[in-house]
Parts: C-alpha cells; sequence; structure tokens
C-alpha cells in the first residue's frame, strides 16, 4: 500500500451531499480517496529577470509554504498575537489534503501510477528558466509555462482519476492559468472546463499593470524595452497569450479590448468558476523589481490597481492585504478562508442592494461600505470601504429587474467547522451608505461630518439546511437585543420567492430607519445556489 493511501483512511471525509439540493453522485476516486475532491494546483507570480528565478527556484514550494504573525488589539488595549500557518499546511490539516514529495514533487509523479485526488501540486514552471542547476537558462516566455501546466494536469488527472483540478494562482500566476484556458486549450479544440473546475486568483493582473506616474511613458517603455521581463503586463502581450487564434485580430490588441474579459461561447471558461482576491493595502508592499507603491498609486495592492485585479462577472472579495510578502494576500487567513469557501463550500449566496431610490441632488455621489464576517472566523472574508479605495458606487441604472447592485459573494459550507453548539451557519453584512459632495471637481464639506454615514446597520443571516429546504433567518442588529453571540433567531424563515427558477431567493427589508434615504422599497436580496 502507497504512504498516501495509508493516509487516507485517517482523513475526515467531506460529506459531499446537499441538503436542500440535487447533487450528481460521482463515482468512487482510487485508492480510498474522496469522491469530488480534486487536485490543487498552485501557480506562482512574477519573479523577474535571471537573478529573481534563481532566487525563487531555492524554495521547495515557490513560498506557498510561508506563513504569517501578526499582531491585533486584545483586552485592555494589550496586543494579541495570531499566527498563519501556510495555505499548505492548513490544507493539509483542515482538508487531508498532502503534498507528495520524494525528490521532488515531479519525481513523485513519475514514479507512482495513482496519486490521491486529496493532493497539492506547485506548478515550478521557472525552474527551467534559472542558471543555479548548471546549464543556460531559456528566456521565460509565458505561452511556455502555460503549455507546462497542461502538462502536469494532464498526469494528475491521468493519475488521480479525477476529472479536473482547481488552479490556485498568485499574481502572475493567474495570466498563465488563464493562457491555459483562453488559449492553449481552445486552439487544441479542448474545453476548458474539462480539464479545469475553478481558477481562484490572488492579486492578479487581469487587467495588466498601469502606474499613477509618468503618463503612460513608464508602461511604454516597460513594454518596448521588456525590462526583465515585465512586458508580459502590458496589452500588447497580453492579446498575444489571451487570446486564441480563432479570436485573434490583427496583430495587436483592437480598440476597446478589455486584458480582464474572459471570451464566451464555445471552448471558453465559465467565469462563475472563478474568484478573485483583490488586495486593497498597498502601504505594506514596500519595492519589488524596482516599482514602489507609490508608483502603483493609492488604489492598489501595491502592485496590482484594485480595477485590474478581478475579471468581470466572476466571484470577487475585497481584504485589506497587500499583493505579496509577509502581510500579502497569499499568506494571510483572509486569502486562505476565501479559498477554503471556494473550493469546498457547499452553498453560495450572493448579495444585493435592490429597488433603492436615492435623492437626487446635485453633485451628490452616493457610496456604501460593505464587510462580511462568517462566525469562527478570525478576519473579515471582504470589505469595501471608502478608506481602502473601494466602496461600492450606488449607481446602478434601472432594468426590466428593478435597480440591483451586488454587494458581496458569500461561500458557506454544510461541512465546515462552526462553534460548539452551533447548528446555524451564521454570517452578518454590514452595510453603511455614505454621502460624498463635490462642486467644480473638489469636495465640500459644509453641513458635512466625515466618517459619519446615512445610514449603518448588519444583517445577521442564520442559514440552516434541511431535508425540506433551506431554512434561513435574518435580522438586522438594531432590532436585536443583547449580544449577537447570545442571539437565537425566533423569527419566521424567509420564504422561497422563486421557487421555479433553479434557486433560493428572498428579499430582506432595510430598517425604517433607512427608507427616508433609500426607499421604502429598498431590501437586500438573498439569492442562494448549491455549490459543490
Amino acid at each position: 500500500m502507497s504512504r498516501w493511501a495509508r493516509r487516507a483512511g485517517a482523513v475526515p471525509r467531506l460529506d459531499d451531499a446537499c441538503p436542500a439540493f440535487s447533487c450528481p453522485a460521482e463515482p468512487a476516486a482510487p485508492g480510498g480517496t474522496v469522491p469530488g475532491r480534486f487536485p490543487i494546483v498552485y501557480v506562482r507570480g512574477f519573479a523577474g529577470d535571471t537573478s529573481g528565478i534563481n532566487n525563487a527556484v531555492k524554495d521547495p514550494f515557490y513560498g506557498f509554504n510561508e506563513g504569517s504573525t501578526h499582531v491585533r488589539v486584545g483586552a485592555r488595549n494589550e496586543p494579541a498575537f495570531h499566527q498563519f500557518e501556510s495555505p499548505l499546511l492548513r490544507l493539509h490539516l483542515d482538508e487531508g489534503y498532502h503534498v507528495l514529495v520524494e525528490g521532488g514533487q515531479e519525481a513523485y509523479l513519475e514514479a507512482h501510477d495513482e496519486i490521491p485526488r486529496e493532493s497539492i501540486w506547485v506548478h515550478r514552471f521557472y525552474d527551467r528558466y534559472a542558471s543555479t542547476w548548471g546549464d543556460q537558462p531559456e528566456r521565460f516566455r509565458l505561452e511556455s509555462a502555460a503549455l507546462d501546466l497542461l502538462r502536469l494536469v494532464r498526469s494528475l488527472r491521468e493519475k488521480s482519476g479525477a476529472p479536473r483540478v482547481h488552479l490556485v494562482a498568485h499574481s502572475m500566476g493567474g495570466l498563465i492559468a488563464r493562457c491555459l484556458l483562453q488559449k492553449i486549450l481552445p486552439d487544441l479544440g479542448e474545453d476548458p472546463a474539462e480539464y479545469v473546475d475553478t481558477l481562484f486568483t490572488y492579486g492578479t493582473p487581469h487587467g495588466g499593470i498601469t502606474f499613477d506616474v509618468g503618463y503612460g511613458v513608464l508602461e511604454k517603455l516597460r513594454d518596448v524595452t521588456g525590462i526583465k521581463g515585465a512586458d508580459v503586463f502590458g496589452p500588447r502581450r497580453m492579446y498575444e497569450y489571451l487570446t486564441s487564434q480563432a479570436r485573434r485580430v490583427g496583430d495587436g490588441p483592437p480598440s476597446g479590448w478589455d486584458a480582464r474579459r474572459m471570451p464566451e461561447g464555445e471552448l471558453s471558461f465559465p467565469t462563475d468558476r472563478v474568484f478573485c482576491l483583490v488586495g486593497t493595502n498597498p502601504a505594506d508592499y514596500d519595492v519589488a523589481f524596482g516599482l514602489s507603491s507609490a508608483t502603483v498609486g493609492a488604489r492598489s495592492d501595491g502592485l496590482v490597481k484594485i480595477e485590474n485585479a478581478f475579471v468581470p462577472g466572476a466571484h470577487v472579495a475585497y481584504v485589506h492585504r497587500s499583493h505579496s510578502g509577509r502581510y500579502g494576500l497569499v499568506n494571510s487567513e483572509e486569502g486562505y478562508e476565501n479559498l477554503r469557501r471556494f473550493l469546498f463550500g457547499d452553498r453560495r449566496i450572493e448579495v444585493s442592494l435592490v429597488d433603492y431610490s436615492l435623492p437626487a441632488e446635485r453633485d451628490v455621489t452616493w457610496q456604501a461600505e460593505v464587510m462580511v464576517s462568517v462566525r469562527g472566523l478570525p478576519i473579515v472574508t471582504h470589505e469595501r470601504l471608502a478608506a481602502h479605495w473601494c466602496p461600492v458606487q450606488l449607481d446602478a441604472e434601472e432594468t426590466a429587474g428593478g435597480v440591483r447592485t451586488p454587494l458581496a459573494s458569500v461561500f458557506l459550507g454544510s461541512d465546515l467547522p462552526r462553534p460548539p453548539g452551533s447548528p446555524a451557519m451564521r454570517y452578518a453584512l454590514q452595510l453603511r451608505v455614505l454621502a460624498l459632495r463635490a462642486r467644480g471637481g473638489f469636495l465640500r464639506f459644509r453641513d458635512h461630518l466625515e466618517q459619519a454615514s446615512d445610514f449603518a446597520d448588519t444583517l445577521v443571516v442564520d442559514h440552516r439546511p434541511g431535508s425540506g429546504g433551506e431554512e434561513v433567518r435574518a435580522d438586522w442588529n438594531s432590532v436585536i437585543r443583547g449580544t449577537i453571540k447570545d442571539h437565537t433567531p425566533e423569527n419566521v424563515p424567509l420564504r422561497d420567492e422563486e421557487p421555479r427558477s433553479g434557486e433560493w431567493v428572498a428579499h430582506v427589508r432595510l430598517p425604517e430607519t433607512a427608507d427616508p434615504l433609500l426607499g421604502f422599497g429598498a431590501r437586500l436580496r438573498l439569492a442562494v445556489t448549491p455549490w459543490s
């Protein structure tokens, strides 16, 4: 019996059953591993020139094994220590995944005919471009890294029996994954959704890297000279490696081409299987590749602008973390908890503000701040704040379905750990609405209270799966007596308002205090769909 097969019996099984939804059964996986689990492939980010590549290949797991520590204010204003072990170790401890190495992960794959689905693999694409192995290195090319990724994915599918893999990528690694999905596989006539189940990206520059200084000169200089290989973040190179032959128009990107958008139609990867984690803290990202956060601008993670860090139509979460380093997205509890719930959760909740009507005041911009917390987690999984340069703009136009502004995607798992004695999955969504007044491009502060919101409240949602369907109760914090911890909802469960739509949908009216501002019809729309 192999080393991993002996361990598999001790690994807690994730129950794939969805109590309120019908989940298709999967055939048993080889070696007694858990059906429904797929191998996870990590893809690292940009290392720069040969010296940077040489430094990157020294790490056995390309940095995904690194954790972090930080302090927060505890009781009596004393610092409290918090330790995050690393995403690789946490997936091993929490989900029973294995990191398999015998002189190298590639060597392990070659020596074994079967591997467990619950396994983690690091795509070491930079190794062939390093000079530390003694040979004259090749010049890095992103398309070659994507082809190598395809070979790895094919081997993992064959030896694990899993139909697909999860891709988890940091920074440029997300562009390598998208090159595989948008160019390599379509050019081979292959459906990318047959190879990859989900794509999760940390701080990927889906829209390239641009700067707040230089009036575009720095970008042009980078793209012409290809300094340290950084031209991969410019529009011409991005168009080359993100566009299949069937979709190419001329030699360069056509007018209006948006690198962030993934193509639709035949041989396309669905964007609802993509999750983009966006960093909003440039301060903890000092200098990399000669570029500082001051060059990129405040509205960024220090290297990637917020507006360039997501794919339109994908699930997006914003966290106050920097691009990389000890306070970076990958080495954070925030990043890991979003990843874990996206990969292993069984319910997806889309929360939107609908049917609102704000006062029509000249030169006034209305913004919302949103924070999402999940019971049992020591972090906020999603926060869009004005102080972090990413509030929600309340400028949605009315459509046939009414006014709707998405606020958050929440992933929950009925089998993920919860505090003892807590049968329901509980999450809270904090909502604040603020007015920003300007005239002639300048902010006006008359009759203004800085950081004071025009509306603020928190919706506490208890979600309990049951054999008869979803049982969801929701209360606004303003009407909860006592502490939220001791709150036991006693109101009638929300009813499914669209039972034939394929998703569970309910609306929660905003408190009466919001009526003068957002209108009597303003509600939060909760849409629940199965996720596995």
